[in-house]
Parts: structure tokens; sequence; C-alpha cells
């Protein structure tokens, strides 16, 4: 199991404890966050959608990865002597994380919008037991998943 990198660790912290000021936090799928494994097992999810979930984390990865570097970047070349420039850090820290942020719902909802009807409310259950606020998406539609017309006599 890979060990989540720290500043991962810190965004998410400081991003729930700040959704819980609001209302209701969105309710995260966590593609690239939890193990594809677990995601795949609870949705029962298709070949398909398997193989965009590798592709999407794989793309959040990359996406959190030049993100990082920004906020390394940050936080090594900027000045800290006074209030003031502390100030511009933290706002420009802020911005990286709210695009962190962005980055994770923007792939939730691509993979939320390849689920199905079933998976889709499964989701959607789990983030009220989770007093979350789910995504809005439309599920699509499977031909596997679409029951057979009766036929007529």
């Amino acid at each position: 199991m890979k060990a989540i990198p720290p500043f991962l660790s810190t965004f998410f912290a400081v991003y729930f404890m700040l959704g819980e000021l609001r209302a209701q936090a969105d309710c995260v799928l966590g593609v690239g966050l939890s193990e594809d494994a677990i995601l795949m097992d609870v949705f029962q999810m298709n070949d398909y959608q398997k193989e965009q979930l590798a592709n999407f984390s794989a793309e959040l990865k990359y996406r959190n990865d030049l993100l990082a570097t920004k906020l390394d970047n940050i936080r090594n070349r900027h000045p800290q002597s006074n209030v003031a420039e502390l100030n511009l850090l933290a706002q420009k820290y802020r911005e990286v994380m709210d695009s962190m942020a962005l980055v994770q719902a923007m792939v939730d909802k691509r993979m939320l919008a390849l689920f199905n009807e079933k998976q889709y409310d499964l989701y959607r259950d789990l983030c009220q037991e989770a007093s979350r606020s789910p995504y809005l998406v439309v599920p699509t539609m499977y031909g596997d998943s679409v029951p057979k017309p009766k036929e007529r006599r």
C-alpha cells in the first residue's frame, strides 16, 4: 500500500475541516485517494469502468504532482520575513489547495458519470449516511443493465 504524501494529508485534513463549516460538504468519491480495488468492489464496476478508474487515478496523481511541485516552489521561494509576506504566501497556498479540490471534484464527477443508476444510487445513499452532499450527475445506461422488453404475443 502506498503512503499518502504529507502534502495530500494536510490538504485533506484542511479541506474536510473547512468543509465542516459549510452546511454540508461535498461527498468525495475518492478516485485516486482510495485504493482502486476498493471502489471497484464497493460499486461492482464493469470492465470499462475499471479501466477508466485506473486512467482517472493516474490523471489525478499527475495533476496533483504538478500542483504539489507548485506548492513546494511557493513555500521555498516566497519571502516570509513579515506578516504581509506570510499573508500573501497563505493566499497563494490556498489557491493551489483550492485547485487540488477542484481537480478531485472534476475527476470524481467524470467517474460518477460512468456509473449506472444502481451504482449512483449507492453513492447517493453512502453520501446521505455520511451527511455529505452528493455530486449531481446523470448515470449512464449500459446495454447489460437495461431490462429486456417483454415479447408481445
